[in-house]
């Protein structure tokens, strides 16, 4: 529920928790201050600093798009797939995890041969060739079914309803930033321009939706969006053939879900139409399908959606940074850290120090989390990593 109501600024910001860092609340307290910002800002449980605007903040904007309320990685989201499994042997999934190693390309690898074309996904016009999508349209084709880097992951887990679970984490890859950073580019300059009066260093430069710029920004967005998922869908394909082949099994997929966390939708919230920029972040409407994951060595969720309006409908991605990168890697023990990790008994991706910026230490209590925010969510199954492949 919300634990916090601060008014520092136009509007007021909601928190579903107690605890913020300092450069979080700063950037929230900025949104809070747009001329265009509705309502109020919502921040979940999960939020850490982000690029102009929190990860794990929710924010409605009338009229306008801000690309860094979006993010730059365009559609990034969680694919979860319950399997006919209920048991797998260690030397199988050992089996399995090297096979997915040597299949799917992870951090700024790709293929070395372009992916079939029939899995991009369509634009909705002709696509115009100074769109982003079209100078990245071949590169795209490399990367498709690519993990990348960062806290993307590949995590086998065996639920609480007795199945065999595959979850993955990736986004829309190079294109995805490519279209943020060329459309925020647009917006800082037309800001300027325009005598924008929020300073640059918020790093929350608008384009209206209504405009030429606004539009394509839209259009690039959804294709990105689409990407995304087709990223993560041939990835799940790919996966589920290993599985298939290790275990002389067919058949073996029950459900397949896909939740986005990097995006803007034209929603209707207290009796207004506006535009929700979700940025670490996902939909959480009532009856809504919604896969939180947590760290590497913890627990992740499926929940279902509770559609709480003071969320703007919404709810935490994940469990959420508590330690940066940087420090992580900096104050973080490796051998305490694979300690934890092998006592769990996980096949796990944590080899050297470089390493901990995707420890289990250097991210929040996903239970912690999920406590939070049981006015946003109605958690139906619990996850327990087996084995995690990180990018």
């Amino acid at each position: 529920m919300i634990k916090l109501v601060i008014n520092k600024g136009r509007i007021p910001i909601k928190l579903w928790t107690e605890k913020i860092e300092e450069g979080a609340l700063k950037q929230a307290i900025n949104l809070s201050n747009l001329p265009f910002a509705f309502s109020h800002i919502a921040i979940m449980p999960d939020v850490h600093e982000g690029f102009g605007m929190p990860i794990g903040a929710v924010a409605a904007f009338e009229d306008v798009l801000i690309p860094h309320a979006v993010g730059v990685d365009i559609g990034c989201g969680m694919h979860a797939i319950k399997t006919i499994l209920t048991e797998i042997d260690k030397k199988s999934l050992q089996a399995i995890v090297k096979l997915i190693k040597g299949t799917i390309p992870v951090g700024f690898e790709k293929y070395k041969t372009a992916q079939n074309k029939d899995l991009m996904p369509r634009p909705k016009s002709k696509l115009n060739r100074s769109f982003i999508c079209f100078r990245e349209y071949d590169n795209a084709l490399y990367s498709l079914g690519t993990l990348g880097g960062g806290n993307h992951f590949i995590e086998i887990q065996k639920g609480s309803d007795g199945f065999i679970w595959i979850m993955i984490h990736s986004g829309s890859r190079n294109l995805g930033k490519q279209i943020a950073d060329h459309y925020n580019n647009i917006a800082k300059k037309l800001n300027k321009k325009a005598g924008y009066p929020i300073p640059p260093s918020w790093e929350l430069a608008y384009l209206e939706t209504n405009s030429l710029e606004g539009q394509a920004y839209l259009e690039e967005m959804h294709f990105a969006i689409e990407y995304a998922k087709s990223n993560r869908k041939l990835m799940a394909n790919r996966i589920v053939d290993i599985f298939e082949m290790v275990l002389s099994k067919k058949d073996i997929v029950l459900k397949e879900y896909d939740v986005i966390h990097n995006y803007a939708s034209y929603e209707k919230h207290f009796s207004k139409k506006v535009w929700v920029h979700r940025k670490g972040a996902i939909r959480a409407f009532e009856g809504d399908i919604c896969i939180i994951p947590g760290s590497q060595g913890s627990k992740s969720y499926i929940a279902t959606g509770k559609g709480n309006p003071d969320s703007f409908k919404s709810s935490s991605h994940g469990a959420g940074r508590v330690l940066s990168r940087h420090k992580a890697r900096k104050n973080l023990s490796l051998t305490e850290e694979v300690k934890k990790l092998n006592k769990m008994g996980i096949i796990h991706s944590l080899k050297s120090k470089r390493d901990l910026d995707e420890a289990p230490s250097a991210y929040k209590d996903i239970s912690e989390v999920i406590n939070n925010q049981l006015d946003l969510i109605e958690p139906v199954v619990e996850l327990t990593p087996l084995a995690v492949i990180k990018g």
